[in-house]
């Protein structure tokens, strides 16, 4: 085995999105030589944005939970070192504003005040929410420990935490109105509320609920907070030259094959991409056919369509919550939901309003096979008509977009570029319970030094990705010396 002069093993990772990074850093932290390798001239992967007419555009960082003093992903980024590096703003009060055809619904930071909200509006379904909440304040308490997902997985959970939380309301008789209302945050994860297993809903909202908060600045700073503090440690990211081919032998990692046919050599990779990608890198024959079929018949989430408008900040003040306008069938299910989010562009005279909503392959089949900037007039034109739409409807909202200029939009093929991501799925396997026996073998892939990280250890979002890459490097150094060198200083 390859061993720096430290005796540490040299660790080389496949993708920079917020996966990789986090477990660069901590590897790195552990005085292991590290080196991230990015097809993209950029690292960060969702994590950047980007600018178009002097205006920085969000990418796939719009807000997050749990980032005050004590709370679950604070206490990771404190022991990564970049809490201090990213400029963050509070959403005090109201979150999210739910807006349905025939009512609406705030969501507002506490668990005890949701579950008042809630109380309020649904007077007659009080033993359910009672039921539900306490469900949410249970998982909050093991989620908010760490302890039970960074050390032990997700067997800290009772086995009825993996059903789905959407079967578990009908069967309580859940009135449809507030089956739609707690339906929306499983959007958050691309999961439909009746195929969301319970742990992974109360672990996503109550994230929200103990603390909500954005980005001052625009999510690039995020991405640079992250490389800087790695390079910081000594690490290193490669842009511009994606990994090709994954070297084995003897059912062992050798290393990689960069596309521009550089080899580097390793003996331990971690992989924080799509774990589709990572089987089509491997040799033919280095895994099991069935690992491999299992993988390929993986469902994935779908993509999202964004919008990026700029609107006059005088007509259109900023808010300090996000909209979310949302249409429902008879039974609660949500069909269709668009995302606002209306914030101070850092240009005086201007605000940005972001929409998004969920896009599958299938709308945007025509261009499949081009790449990012060499589409065509008629895939910018299909997107610009979409996002007049979004225009047309957000004035429902808003009042009159007046002088709305479009400052950029992006599709699930833009997804698929940027984090190689199969069909542009913005949030990587869909984590049903239809799935969860197959996503639970991700880990064995029967190929010694081979690891899978961010979203393919515990679930996605920044919270999920980051949980699964400490679990990963758990993976690598072994449970002994995680639990003296990480969770000593963690928990």
């Amino acid at each position: 085995m390859k061993q720096a002069k430290n005796g540490h093993e040299d660790v080389l990772i496949i993708g920079s999105g917020v996966g990789g990074l986090t477990a660069g850093i901590i590897l790195a932290k552990l005085h292991h030589p590290v080196r991230i390798v990015e097809s993209n001239p950029v690292p960060g992967g969702l994590l950047c944005s980007y600018v178009r007419g002097g205006i920085e555009c969000p990418t796939g960082v719009h807000y997050m939970g749990s980032l005050d003093q004590g709370q679950p992903l604070r206490r990771l980024w404190d022991y990564l070192g970049v809490t201090s590096l990213i400029p963050l703003e509070r959403m005090d009060g109201i979150i999210d504003r739910y807006l349905f055809n025939d009512f609406s619904f705030d969501l507002c930071e506490g668990i005890d005040n949701f579950e008042d909200a809630l109380l309020r509006a649904f007077p007659q379904e009080h033993q359910l929410i009672t039921t539900i909440m306490s469900d949410m304040r249970e998982i909050s308490r093991s989620f908010s420990s760490l302890d039970a997902l960074v050390s032990f997985g997700m067997g800290a959970f009772m086995p009825d935490y993996f059903s789905s939380i959407g079967e578990q309301l009908l069967r309580m008789g859940c009135s449809s109105r507030l089956f739609s209302v707690l339906g929306v945050p499983s959007n958050l994860i691309g999961v439909p509320l009746r195929e969301c297993p319970i742990f992974y809903y109360h672990m996503t909202i109550a994230s929200y609920l103990l603390s909500s908060w954005r980005l001052a600045c625009g999510s690039s700073q995020m991405a640079n907070a992250f490389v800087s503090r790695l390079e910081s440690l000594g690490g290193e990211v490669m842009t511009g030259d994606g990994v090709e081919r994954i070297l084995v032998q003897a059912g062992r990692i050798k290393g990689v094959v960069l596309r521009s046919g550089r080899i580097l050599e390793a003996t331990s990779i971690i992989a924080a991409v799509h774990p589709g990608n990572v089987v089509a890198m491997l040799p033919k024959g280095a895994v099991r056919p069935a690992y491999e079929e299992r993988i390929n018949q993986l469902e994935n989430t779908k993509g999202l369509f964004s919008a990026t408008i700029a609107v006059n900040a005088e007509a259109h003040k900023a808010l300090p919550y996000n909209i979310y306008r949302l249409c429902r069938e008879k039974d609660g299910t949500l069909s269709q939901g668009v995302f606002h989010q209306l914030r101070s562009s850092g240009q005086p005279g201007i605000n940005i309003l972001s929409m998004m909503t969920e896009s599958g392959s299938e709308e945007w089949r025509r261009w499949k096979d081009t790449k990012s900037g060499k589409r065509g007039s008629d895939y910018a034109e299909a997107k610009e008509q979409k996002a007049r739409k979004f225009i047309g409807k957000a004035e429902k909202i808003f009042g009159p977009l007046k002088d709305a200029r479009i400052l950029d939009t992006y599709t699930p093929l833009t997804i698929r570029d940027i984090v190689g991501s199969p069909d542009g799925s913005a949030y990587g396997i869909l984590r049903s319970t239809r799935q969860l026996m197959k996503t639970a073998s991700l880990q064995r892939t029967s190929i010694a030094g081979l690891f899978l990280a961010g979203q393919n250890g515990v679930a996605p979002g920044i919270m999920g990705t980051t949980l699964g890459s400490f679990q990963t490097v758990k993976r690598l150094i072994g449970h002994e010396r995680f639990s003296r060198e990480v969770l000593g200083a963690l928990l």
